[in-house]
């Protein structure tokens, strides 16, 4: 398979912050080795990518008590590895490029629900943000490195 031929998929992430600016993480169901994610997903033709990261947050985690506090404004990409190439999204994409939102959870815990409808997650929990490069899978490493740098501005 000829990876450069293939076009990078648009998507969308979420950096949830709860009130003490930890971030969510899930660990997710179809790689449940100790590695977690932030939420993160695809988005729809004609979807904007602010409707997409609360139809995303909604359909990962149940999570609808959100404030958006920041479009961050660069776009972030990362290739999947070989052994997933052929696999994932149906074969149809080589990796992502993603627009990512700094949010605040403002909604009360109970309202974290991962078993939905098509479930992405098994576990999650609020981390420090300098947790967050070390849970990561190593292919999406250097894109964690930057969303944190750009965290830190942000939050400092």
């Amino acid at each position: 398979m000829n990876q450069k031929k293939l076009p990078l998929r648009v998507g969308v992430g979420a950096i949830v912050l709860n009130s003490e600016n930890k971030i969510f993480v899930g660990k997710r169901l179809d790689n449940p080795i100790d590695k977690w994610q932030m939420p993160q997903g695809g988005v729809d033709k004609g979807e904007n990518f602010l409707a997409a990261i609360k139809r995303e947050l909604k359909e990962e985690t149940s999570i609808q008590n959100i404030k958006v506090l920041k479009e961050i404004d660069k776009w972030f990409e990362y290739e999947l590895p070989k052994n997933l190439l052929g696999i994932i999204w149906k074969g149809k994409f080589r990796g992502q490029k993603q627009k990512w939102f700094v949010v605040r959870f403002v909604g009360n815990e109970s309202e974290i629900n991962l078993k939905t409808k098509h479930p992405e997650f098994i576990e999650w929990k609020w981390i420090e943000i300098d947790e967050l490069t070390k849970v990561i899978v190593d292919f999406k490493k250097h894109v964690y490195i930057e969303l944190v740098a750009e965290l830190k501005k942000f939050i400092n």
